[in-house]
């Protein structure tokens, strides 16, 4: 199981900001059983810990209080960001109670290669890639592999019953759902088409309409021309 360090956060509000110009990562811990705890700790193990544990894998936090040392399961429930870094800017551990289930969302990963994609040219549609999970927390997946070497033909279809999960996890998904699917090149063609098209046939249109007003204005001065005319033999003949 991964660790983290933490201790007990006296700064709160806007005085937190210092802290993380010195790369300390302000944090909460709260959950059913505990009081809730202001921490703070080292910005660059957090983000290797997270990495690998993500949002549903339990991790083991030391929090350090004076001289006193406690060891505490909890999951990374939340992180804030910054919107323009992405670097997490605050992170919320929630201490579960181990004996009940709870729900989670997990990332599906998708691995190996869709014949159907590789020999028939087709395209790789993901319907969905993450998937909600009910289990106890110590039994909850950091992700679900799909393999979609079974999609050889653009009839097959990866279906959420068809994931293998780890004993004692259950997904809130209705088992028909389809994850992942290969649309054939000729669908992806017509649908990149079709704005094309319409295009087309918007400045056709308009190209008719000023060839019409040409046309118009074209005639209307032939007749101005001949009126000219006949008024000009007129006055010649008086």
């Amino acid at each position: 199981m991964l660790s983290l360090s933490a201790k007990i956060r006296k700064e709160i509000g806007k005085k937190v900001k210092p802290l993380r110009k010195r790369g300390i990562l302000p944090a909460v811990l709260y959950g059913p059983e505990i009081k809730n705890l202001n921490l703070e700790l080292d910005f660059n193990e957090f983000e290797k810990v997270y990495k690998e544990a993500g949002e549903s894998s339990l991790v083991s936090l030391e929090v350090k209080e004076d001289k006193k040392k406690d060891k505490k399961l909890v999951l990374i429930h939340e992180v804030q960001k910054d919107p323009l870094t992405e670097k997490p800017t605050h992170v919320d551990f929630y201490q579960p109670r181990l004996e009940e289930e709870i729900e989670a969302k997990v990332p599906l990963i998708f691995e190996g290669e869709a014949l159907a994609q590789k020999d028939l040219g087709g395209t790789l549609v993901k319907n969905i890639t993450e998937v909600e999970v009910k289990a106890k927390p110590q039994n909850l997946p950091k992700e679900i592999r799909v393999n979609i070497g079974s999609l050889k033909t653009f009839e097959d279809k990866i279906l959420i019953k068809d994931l293998k999960l780890p004993e004692g996890v259950k997904i809130l998904k209705d088992q028909k759902e389809i994850i992942t699917l290969v649309t054939p090149p000729e669908k992806v063609e017509e649908e990149l088409a079709k704005p094309v098209e319409e295009k087309v046939e918007e400045i056709e249109k308009v190209k008719e309409k000023k060839e019409k007003e040409e046309e118009e204005e074209k005639e209307e001065k032939e007749e101005k021309q001949v009126e000219q005319m006949k008024k000009e033999e007129k006055k010649k003949e008086k």
